[in-house]
């Protein structure tokens, strides 16, 4: 069986290309990075360092790589792979997809309706959608991709921390990742059988469960970088905002916010029980200090983190839509505004510096506005109120009611 996976970066490598090549696949990564490439086909194996309370090392092996731009080249690994998976970020998937289509089109020419499923391994909202429409613009005008491509939406809640970069120019392939290996995916989006690995997790209601990764995971995880940032600039890494109390508090007090509206909106899949497990679970992955995890990685990318589909927002939408304040989801969307982390080098994300030079000097309402598209004014006025008194300086303690 042959897994063709689009990206071989943190994702790709730590988690998707893991869990297939331990479950007995050969796994072709395809990548723009000829360093990585190069050495994947040199060595045919990469090691995932597992930081954790259980450390591992794990080596990956029955793996190669295909320079993305040998276009041809890639088609012919599509035309005779099993499945086809993707993690290259939503900014690279537009380049990508000519690709996945003209090793589509190069499968149907040499096999006929023989279908393939595309696993969808990226950070984005209504995955399928995008790909089909995607695919529909460059495949020819009666290619059978409805019948051809099962688009399958999946969870990824994998943490995996930047690599320091003396790390990463004296072993390019080598990975920092969590234990946690499950990966949810849909299996109303499978066209042929889903794939029999241990590490998979098929959801007949898949909306619910991208949901709540995106408002209880990424959001509480967001909450905690802007928080702690602005109450406890001292703090490099994740795990510390997680162990002081009034931070990890902030963090689970707008976790069950969305929490809650998730309870309401999918009362088939989410019991207090199960969501309540899931927090407390998340919260202790957040502590997790040999993972390095900083404050910048989690927080960075303020345009995204910040849009109107994001956790944060998104997040606040939910509640209100479902009669749930969004008091502390809206304290960490507040406190998201003064977030100016800098990398190992002291350098602000080059987004959130432009963010704070562009757009902050043209007032808060233009930035709920248009750059994170809020139009009701009961979250506005939430945030404006919190925005301002942060204004002040105030004491943590004036927060406690999302803590205590």
């Amino acid at each position: 069986m042959k897994l063709v996976q689009f990206g071989a970066g943190n994702i790709g490598r730590s988690f998707i290309g893991q869990i297939f090549a331990r479950s007995g696949w050969e796994v072709v990564f395809i990548d723009i990075d000829k360093r990585v490439i190069d050495e994947l086909n040199r060595r045919g194996h990469y090691i995932v360092e597992v930081r954790d309370k259980r450390p591992e090392r794990l080596i990956i092996e029955n793996v190669r790589g295909v320079n993305a731009e040998q276009v041809e080249k890639v088609a012919q690994e599509i035309a005779t792979a099993d499945l086809i998976s993707t993690s290259v970020g939503k900014k690279a998937l537009p380049s990508v997809i000519p690709s996945i289509a003209r090793g589509i089109e190069k499968r149907y020419e040499l096999y006929g309706l023989k279908p393939i499923d595309i696993l969808i391994c990226e950070n984005i909202v209504e995955g399928g959608k995008f790909f089909y429409e995607g695919l529909k613009k460059v495949l020819p005008e009666n290619f059978p991709l409805d019948e051809m491509v099962g688009l399958v939406e999946t969870s990824i809640g994998k943490m995996v921390p930047i690599m320091p970069e003396d790390v990463r120019k004296k072993d390019p392939l080598l990975i920092y990742a969590e234990a946690f290996n499950t990966l949810i995916a849909d299996k109303k989006g499978f066209k042929s059988s889903p794939p029999d690995i241990p590490f998979l997790s098929l959801k007949e209601n898949m909306k619910a469960y991208v949901d709540k990764k995106l408002y209880i995971h990424n959001l509480g995880h967001a909450v905690l970088a802007y928080t702690s940032f602005y109450f406890c600039p001292g703090y490099r890494y994740i795990w510390e905002a997680a162990e002081d109390k009034r931070i990890r508090g902030f963090a689970r007090s707008a976790m069950w916010e969305s929490g809650n509206s998730l309870i309401k909106k999918y009362p088939e899949e989410f019991t207090r029980e199960f969501i309540s497990e899931d927090i407390e679970s998340l919260i202790e992955r957040f502590k997790n200090r040999m993972l390095g995890d900083t404050i910048f990685r989690v927080g960075r990318d303020l345009y995204r983190k910040l849009g109107r589909e994001d956790r944060l927002v998104g997040g606040m939408y939910l509640c209100d839509s479902l009669g749930i304040e969004p008091r502390c989801i809206a304290l960490g969307y507040a406190c998201a505004l003064f977030f100016k982390a800098t990398d190992d080098e002291g350098k602000m994300f080059e987004g959130d510096r432009k963010f704070h030079e562009k757009e902050m000097p043209r007032g808060l309402d233009y930035v709920l506005e248009k750059i994170s598209g809020i139009d009701k004014e009961s979250i506005k006025s939430i945030i404006r109120s919190y925005y301002n008194k942060l204004l002040q300086n105030p004491k943590i303690e004036d927060f406690s009611f999302c803590y205590g």
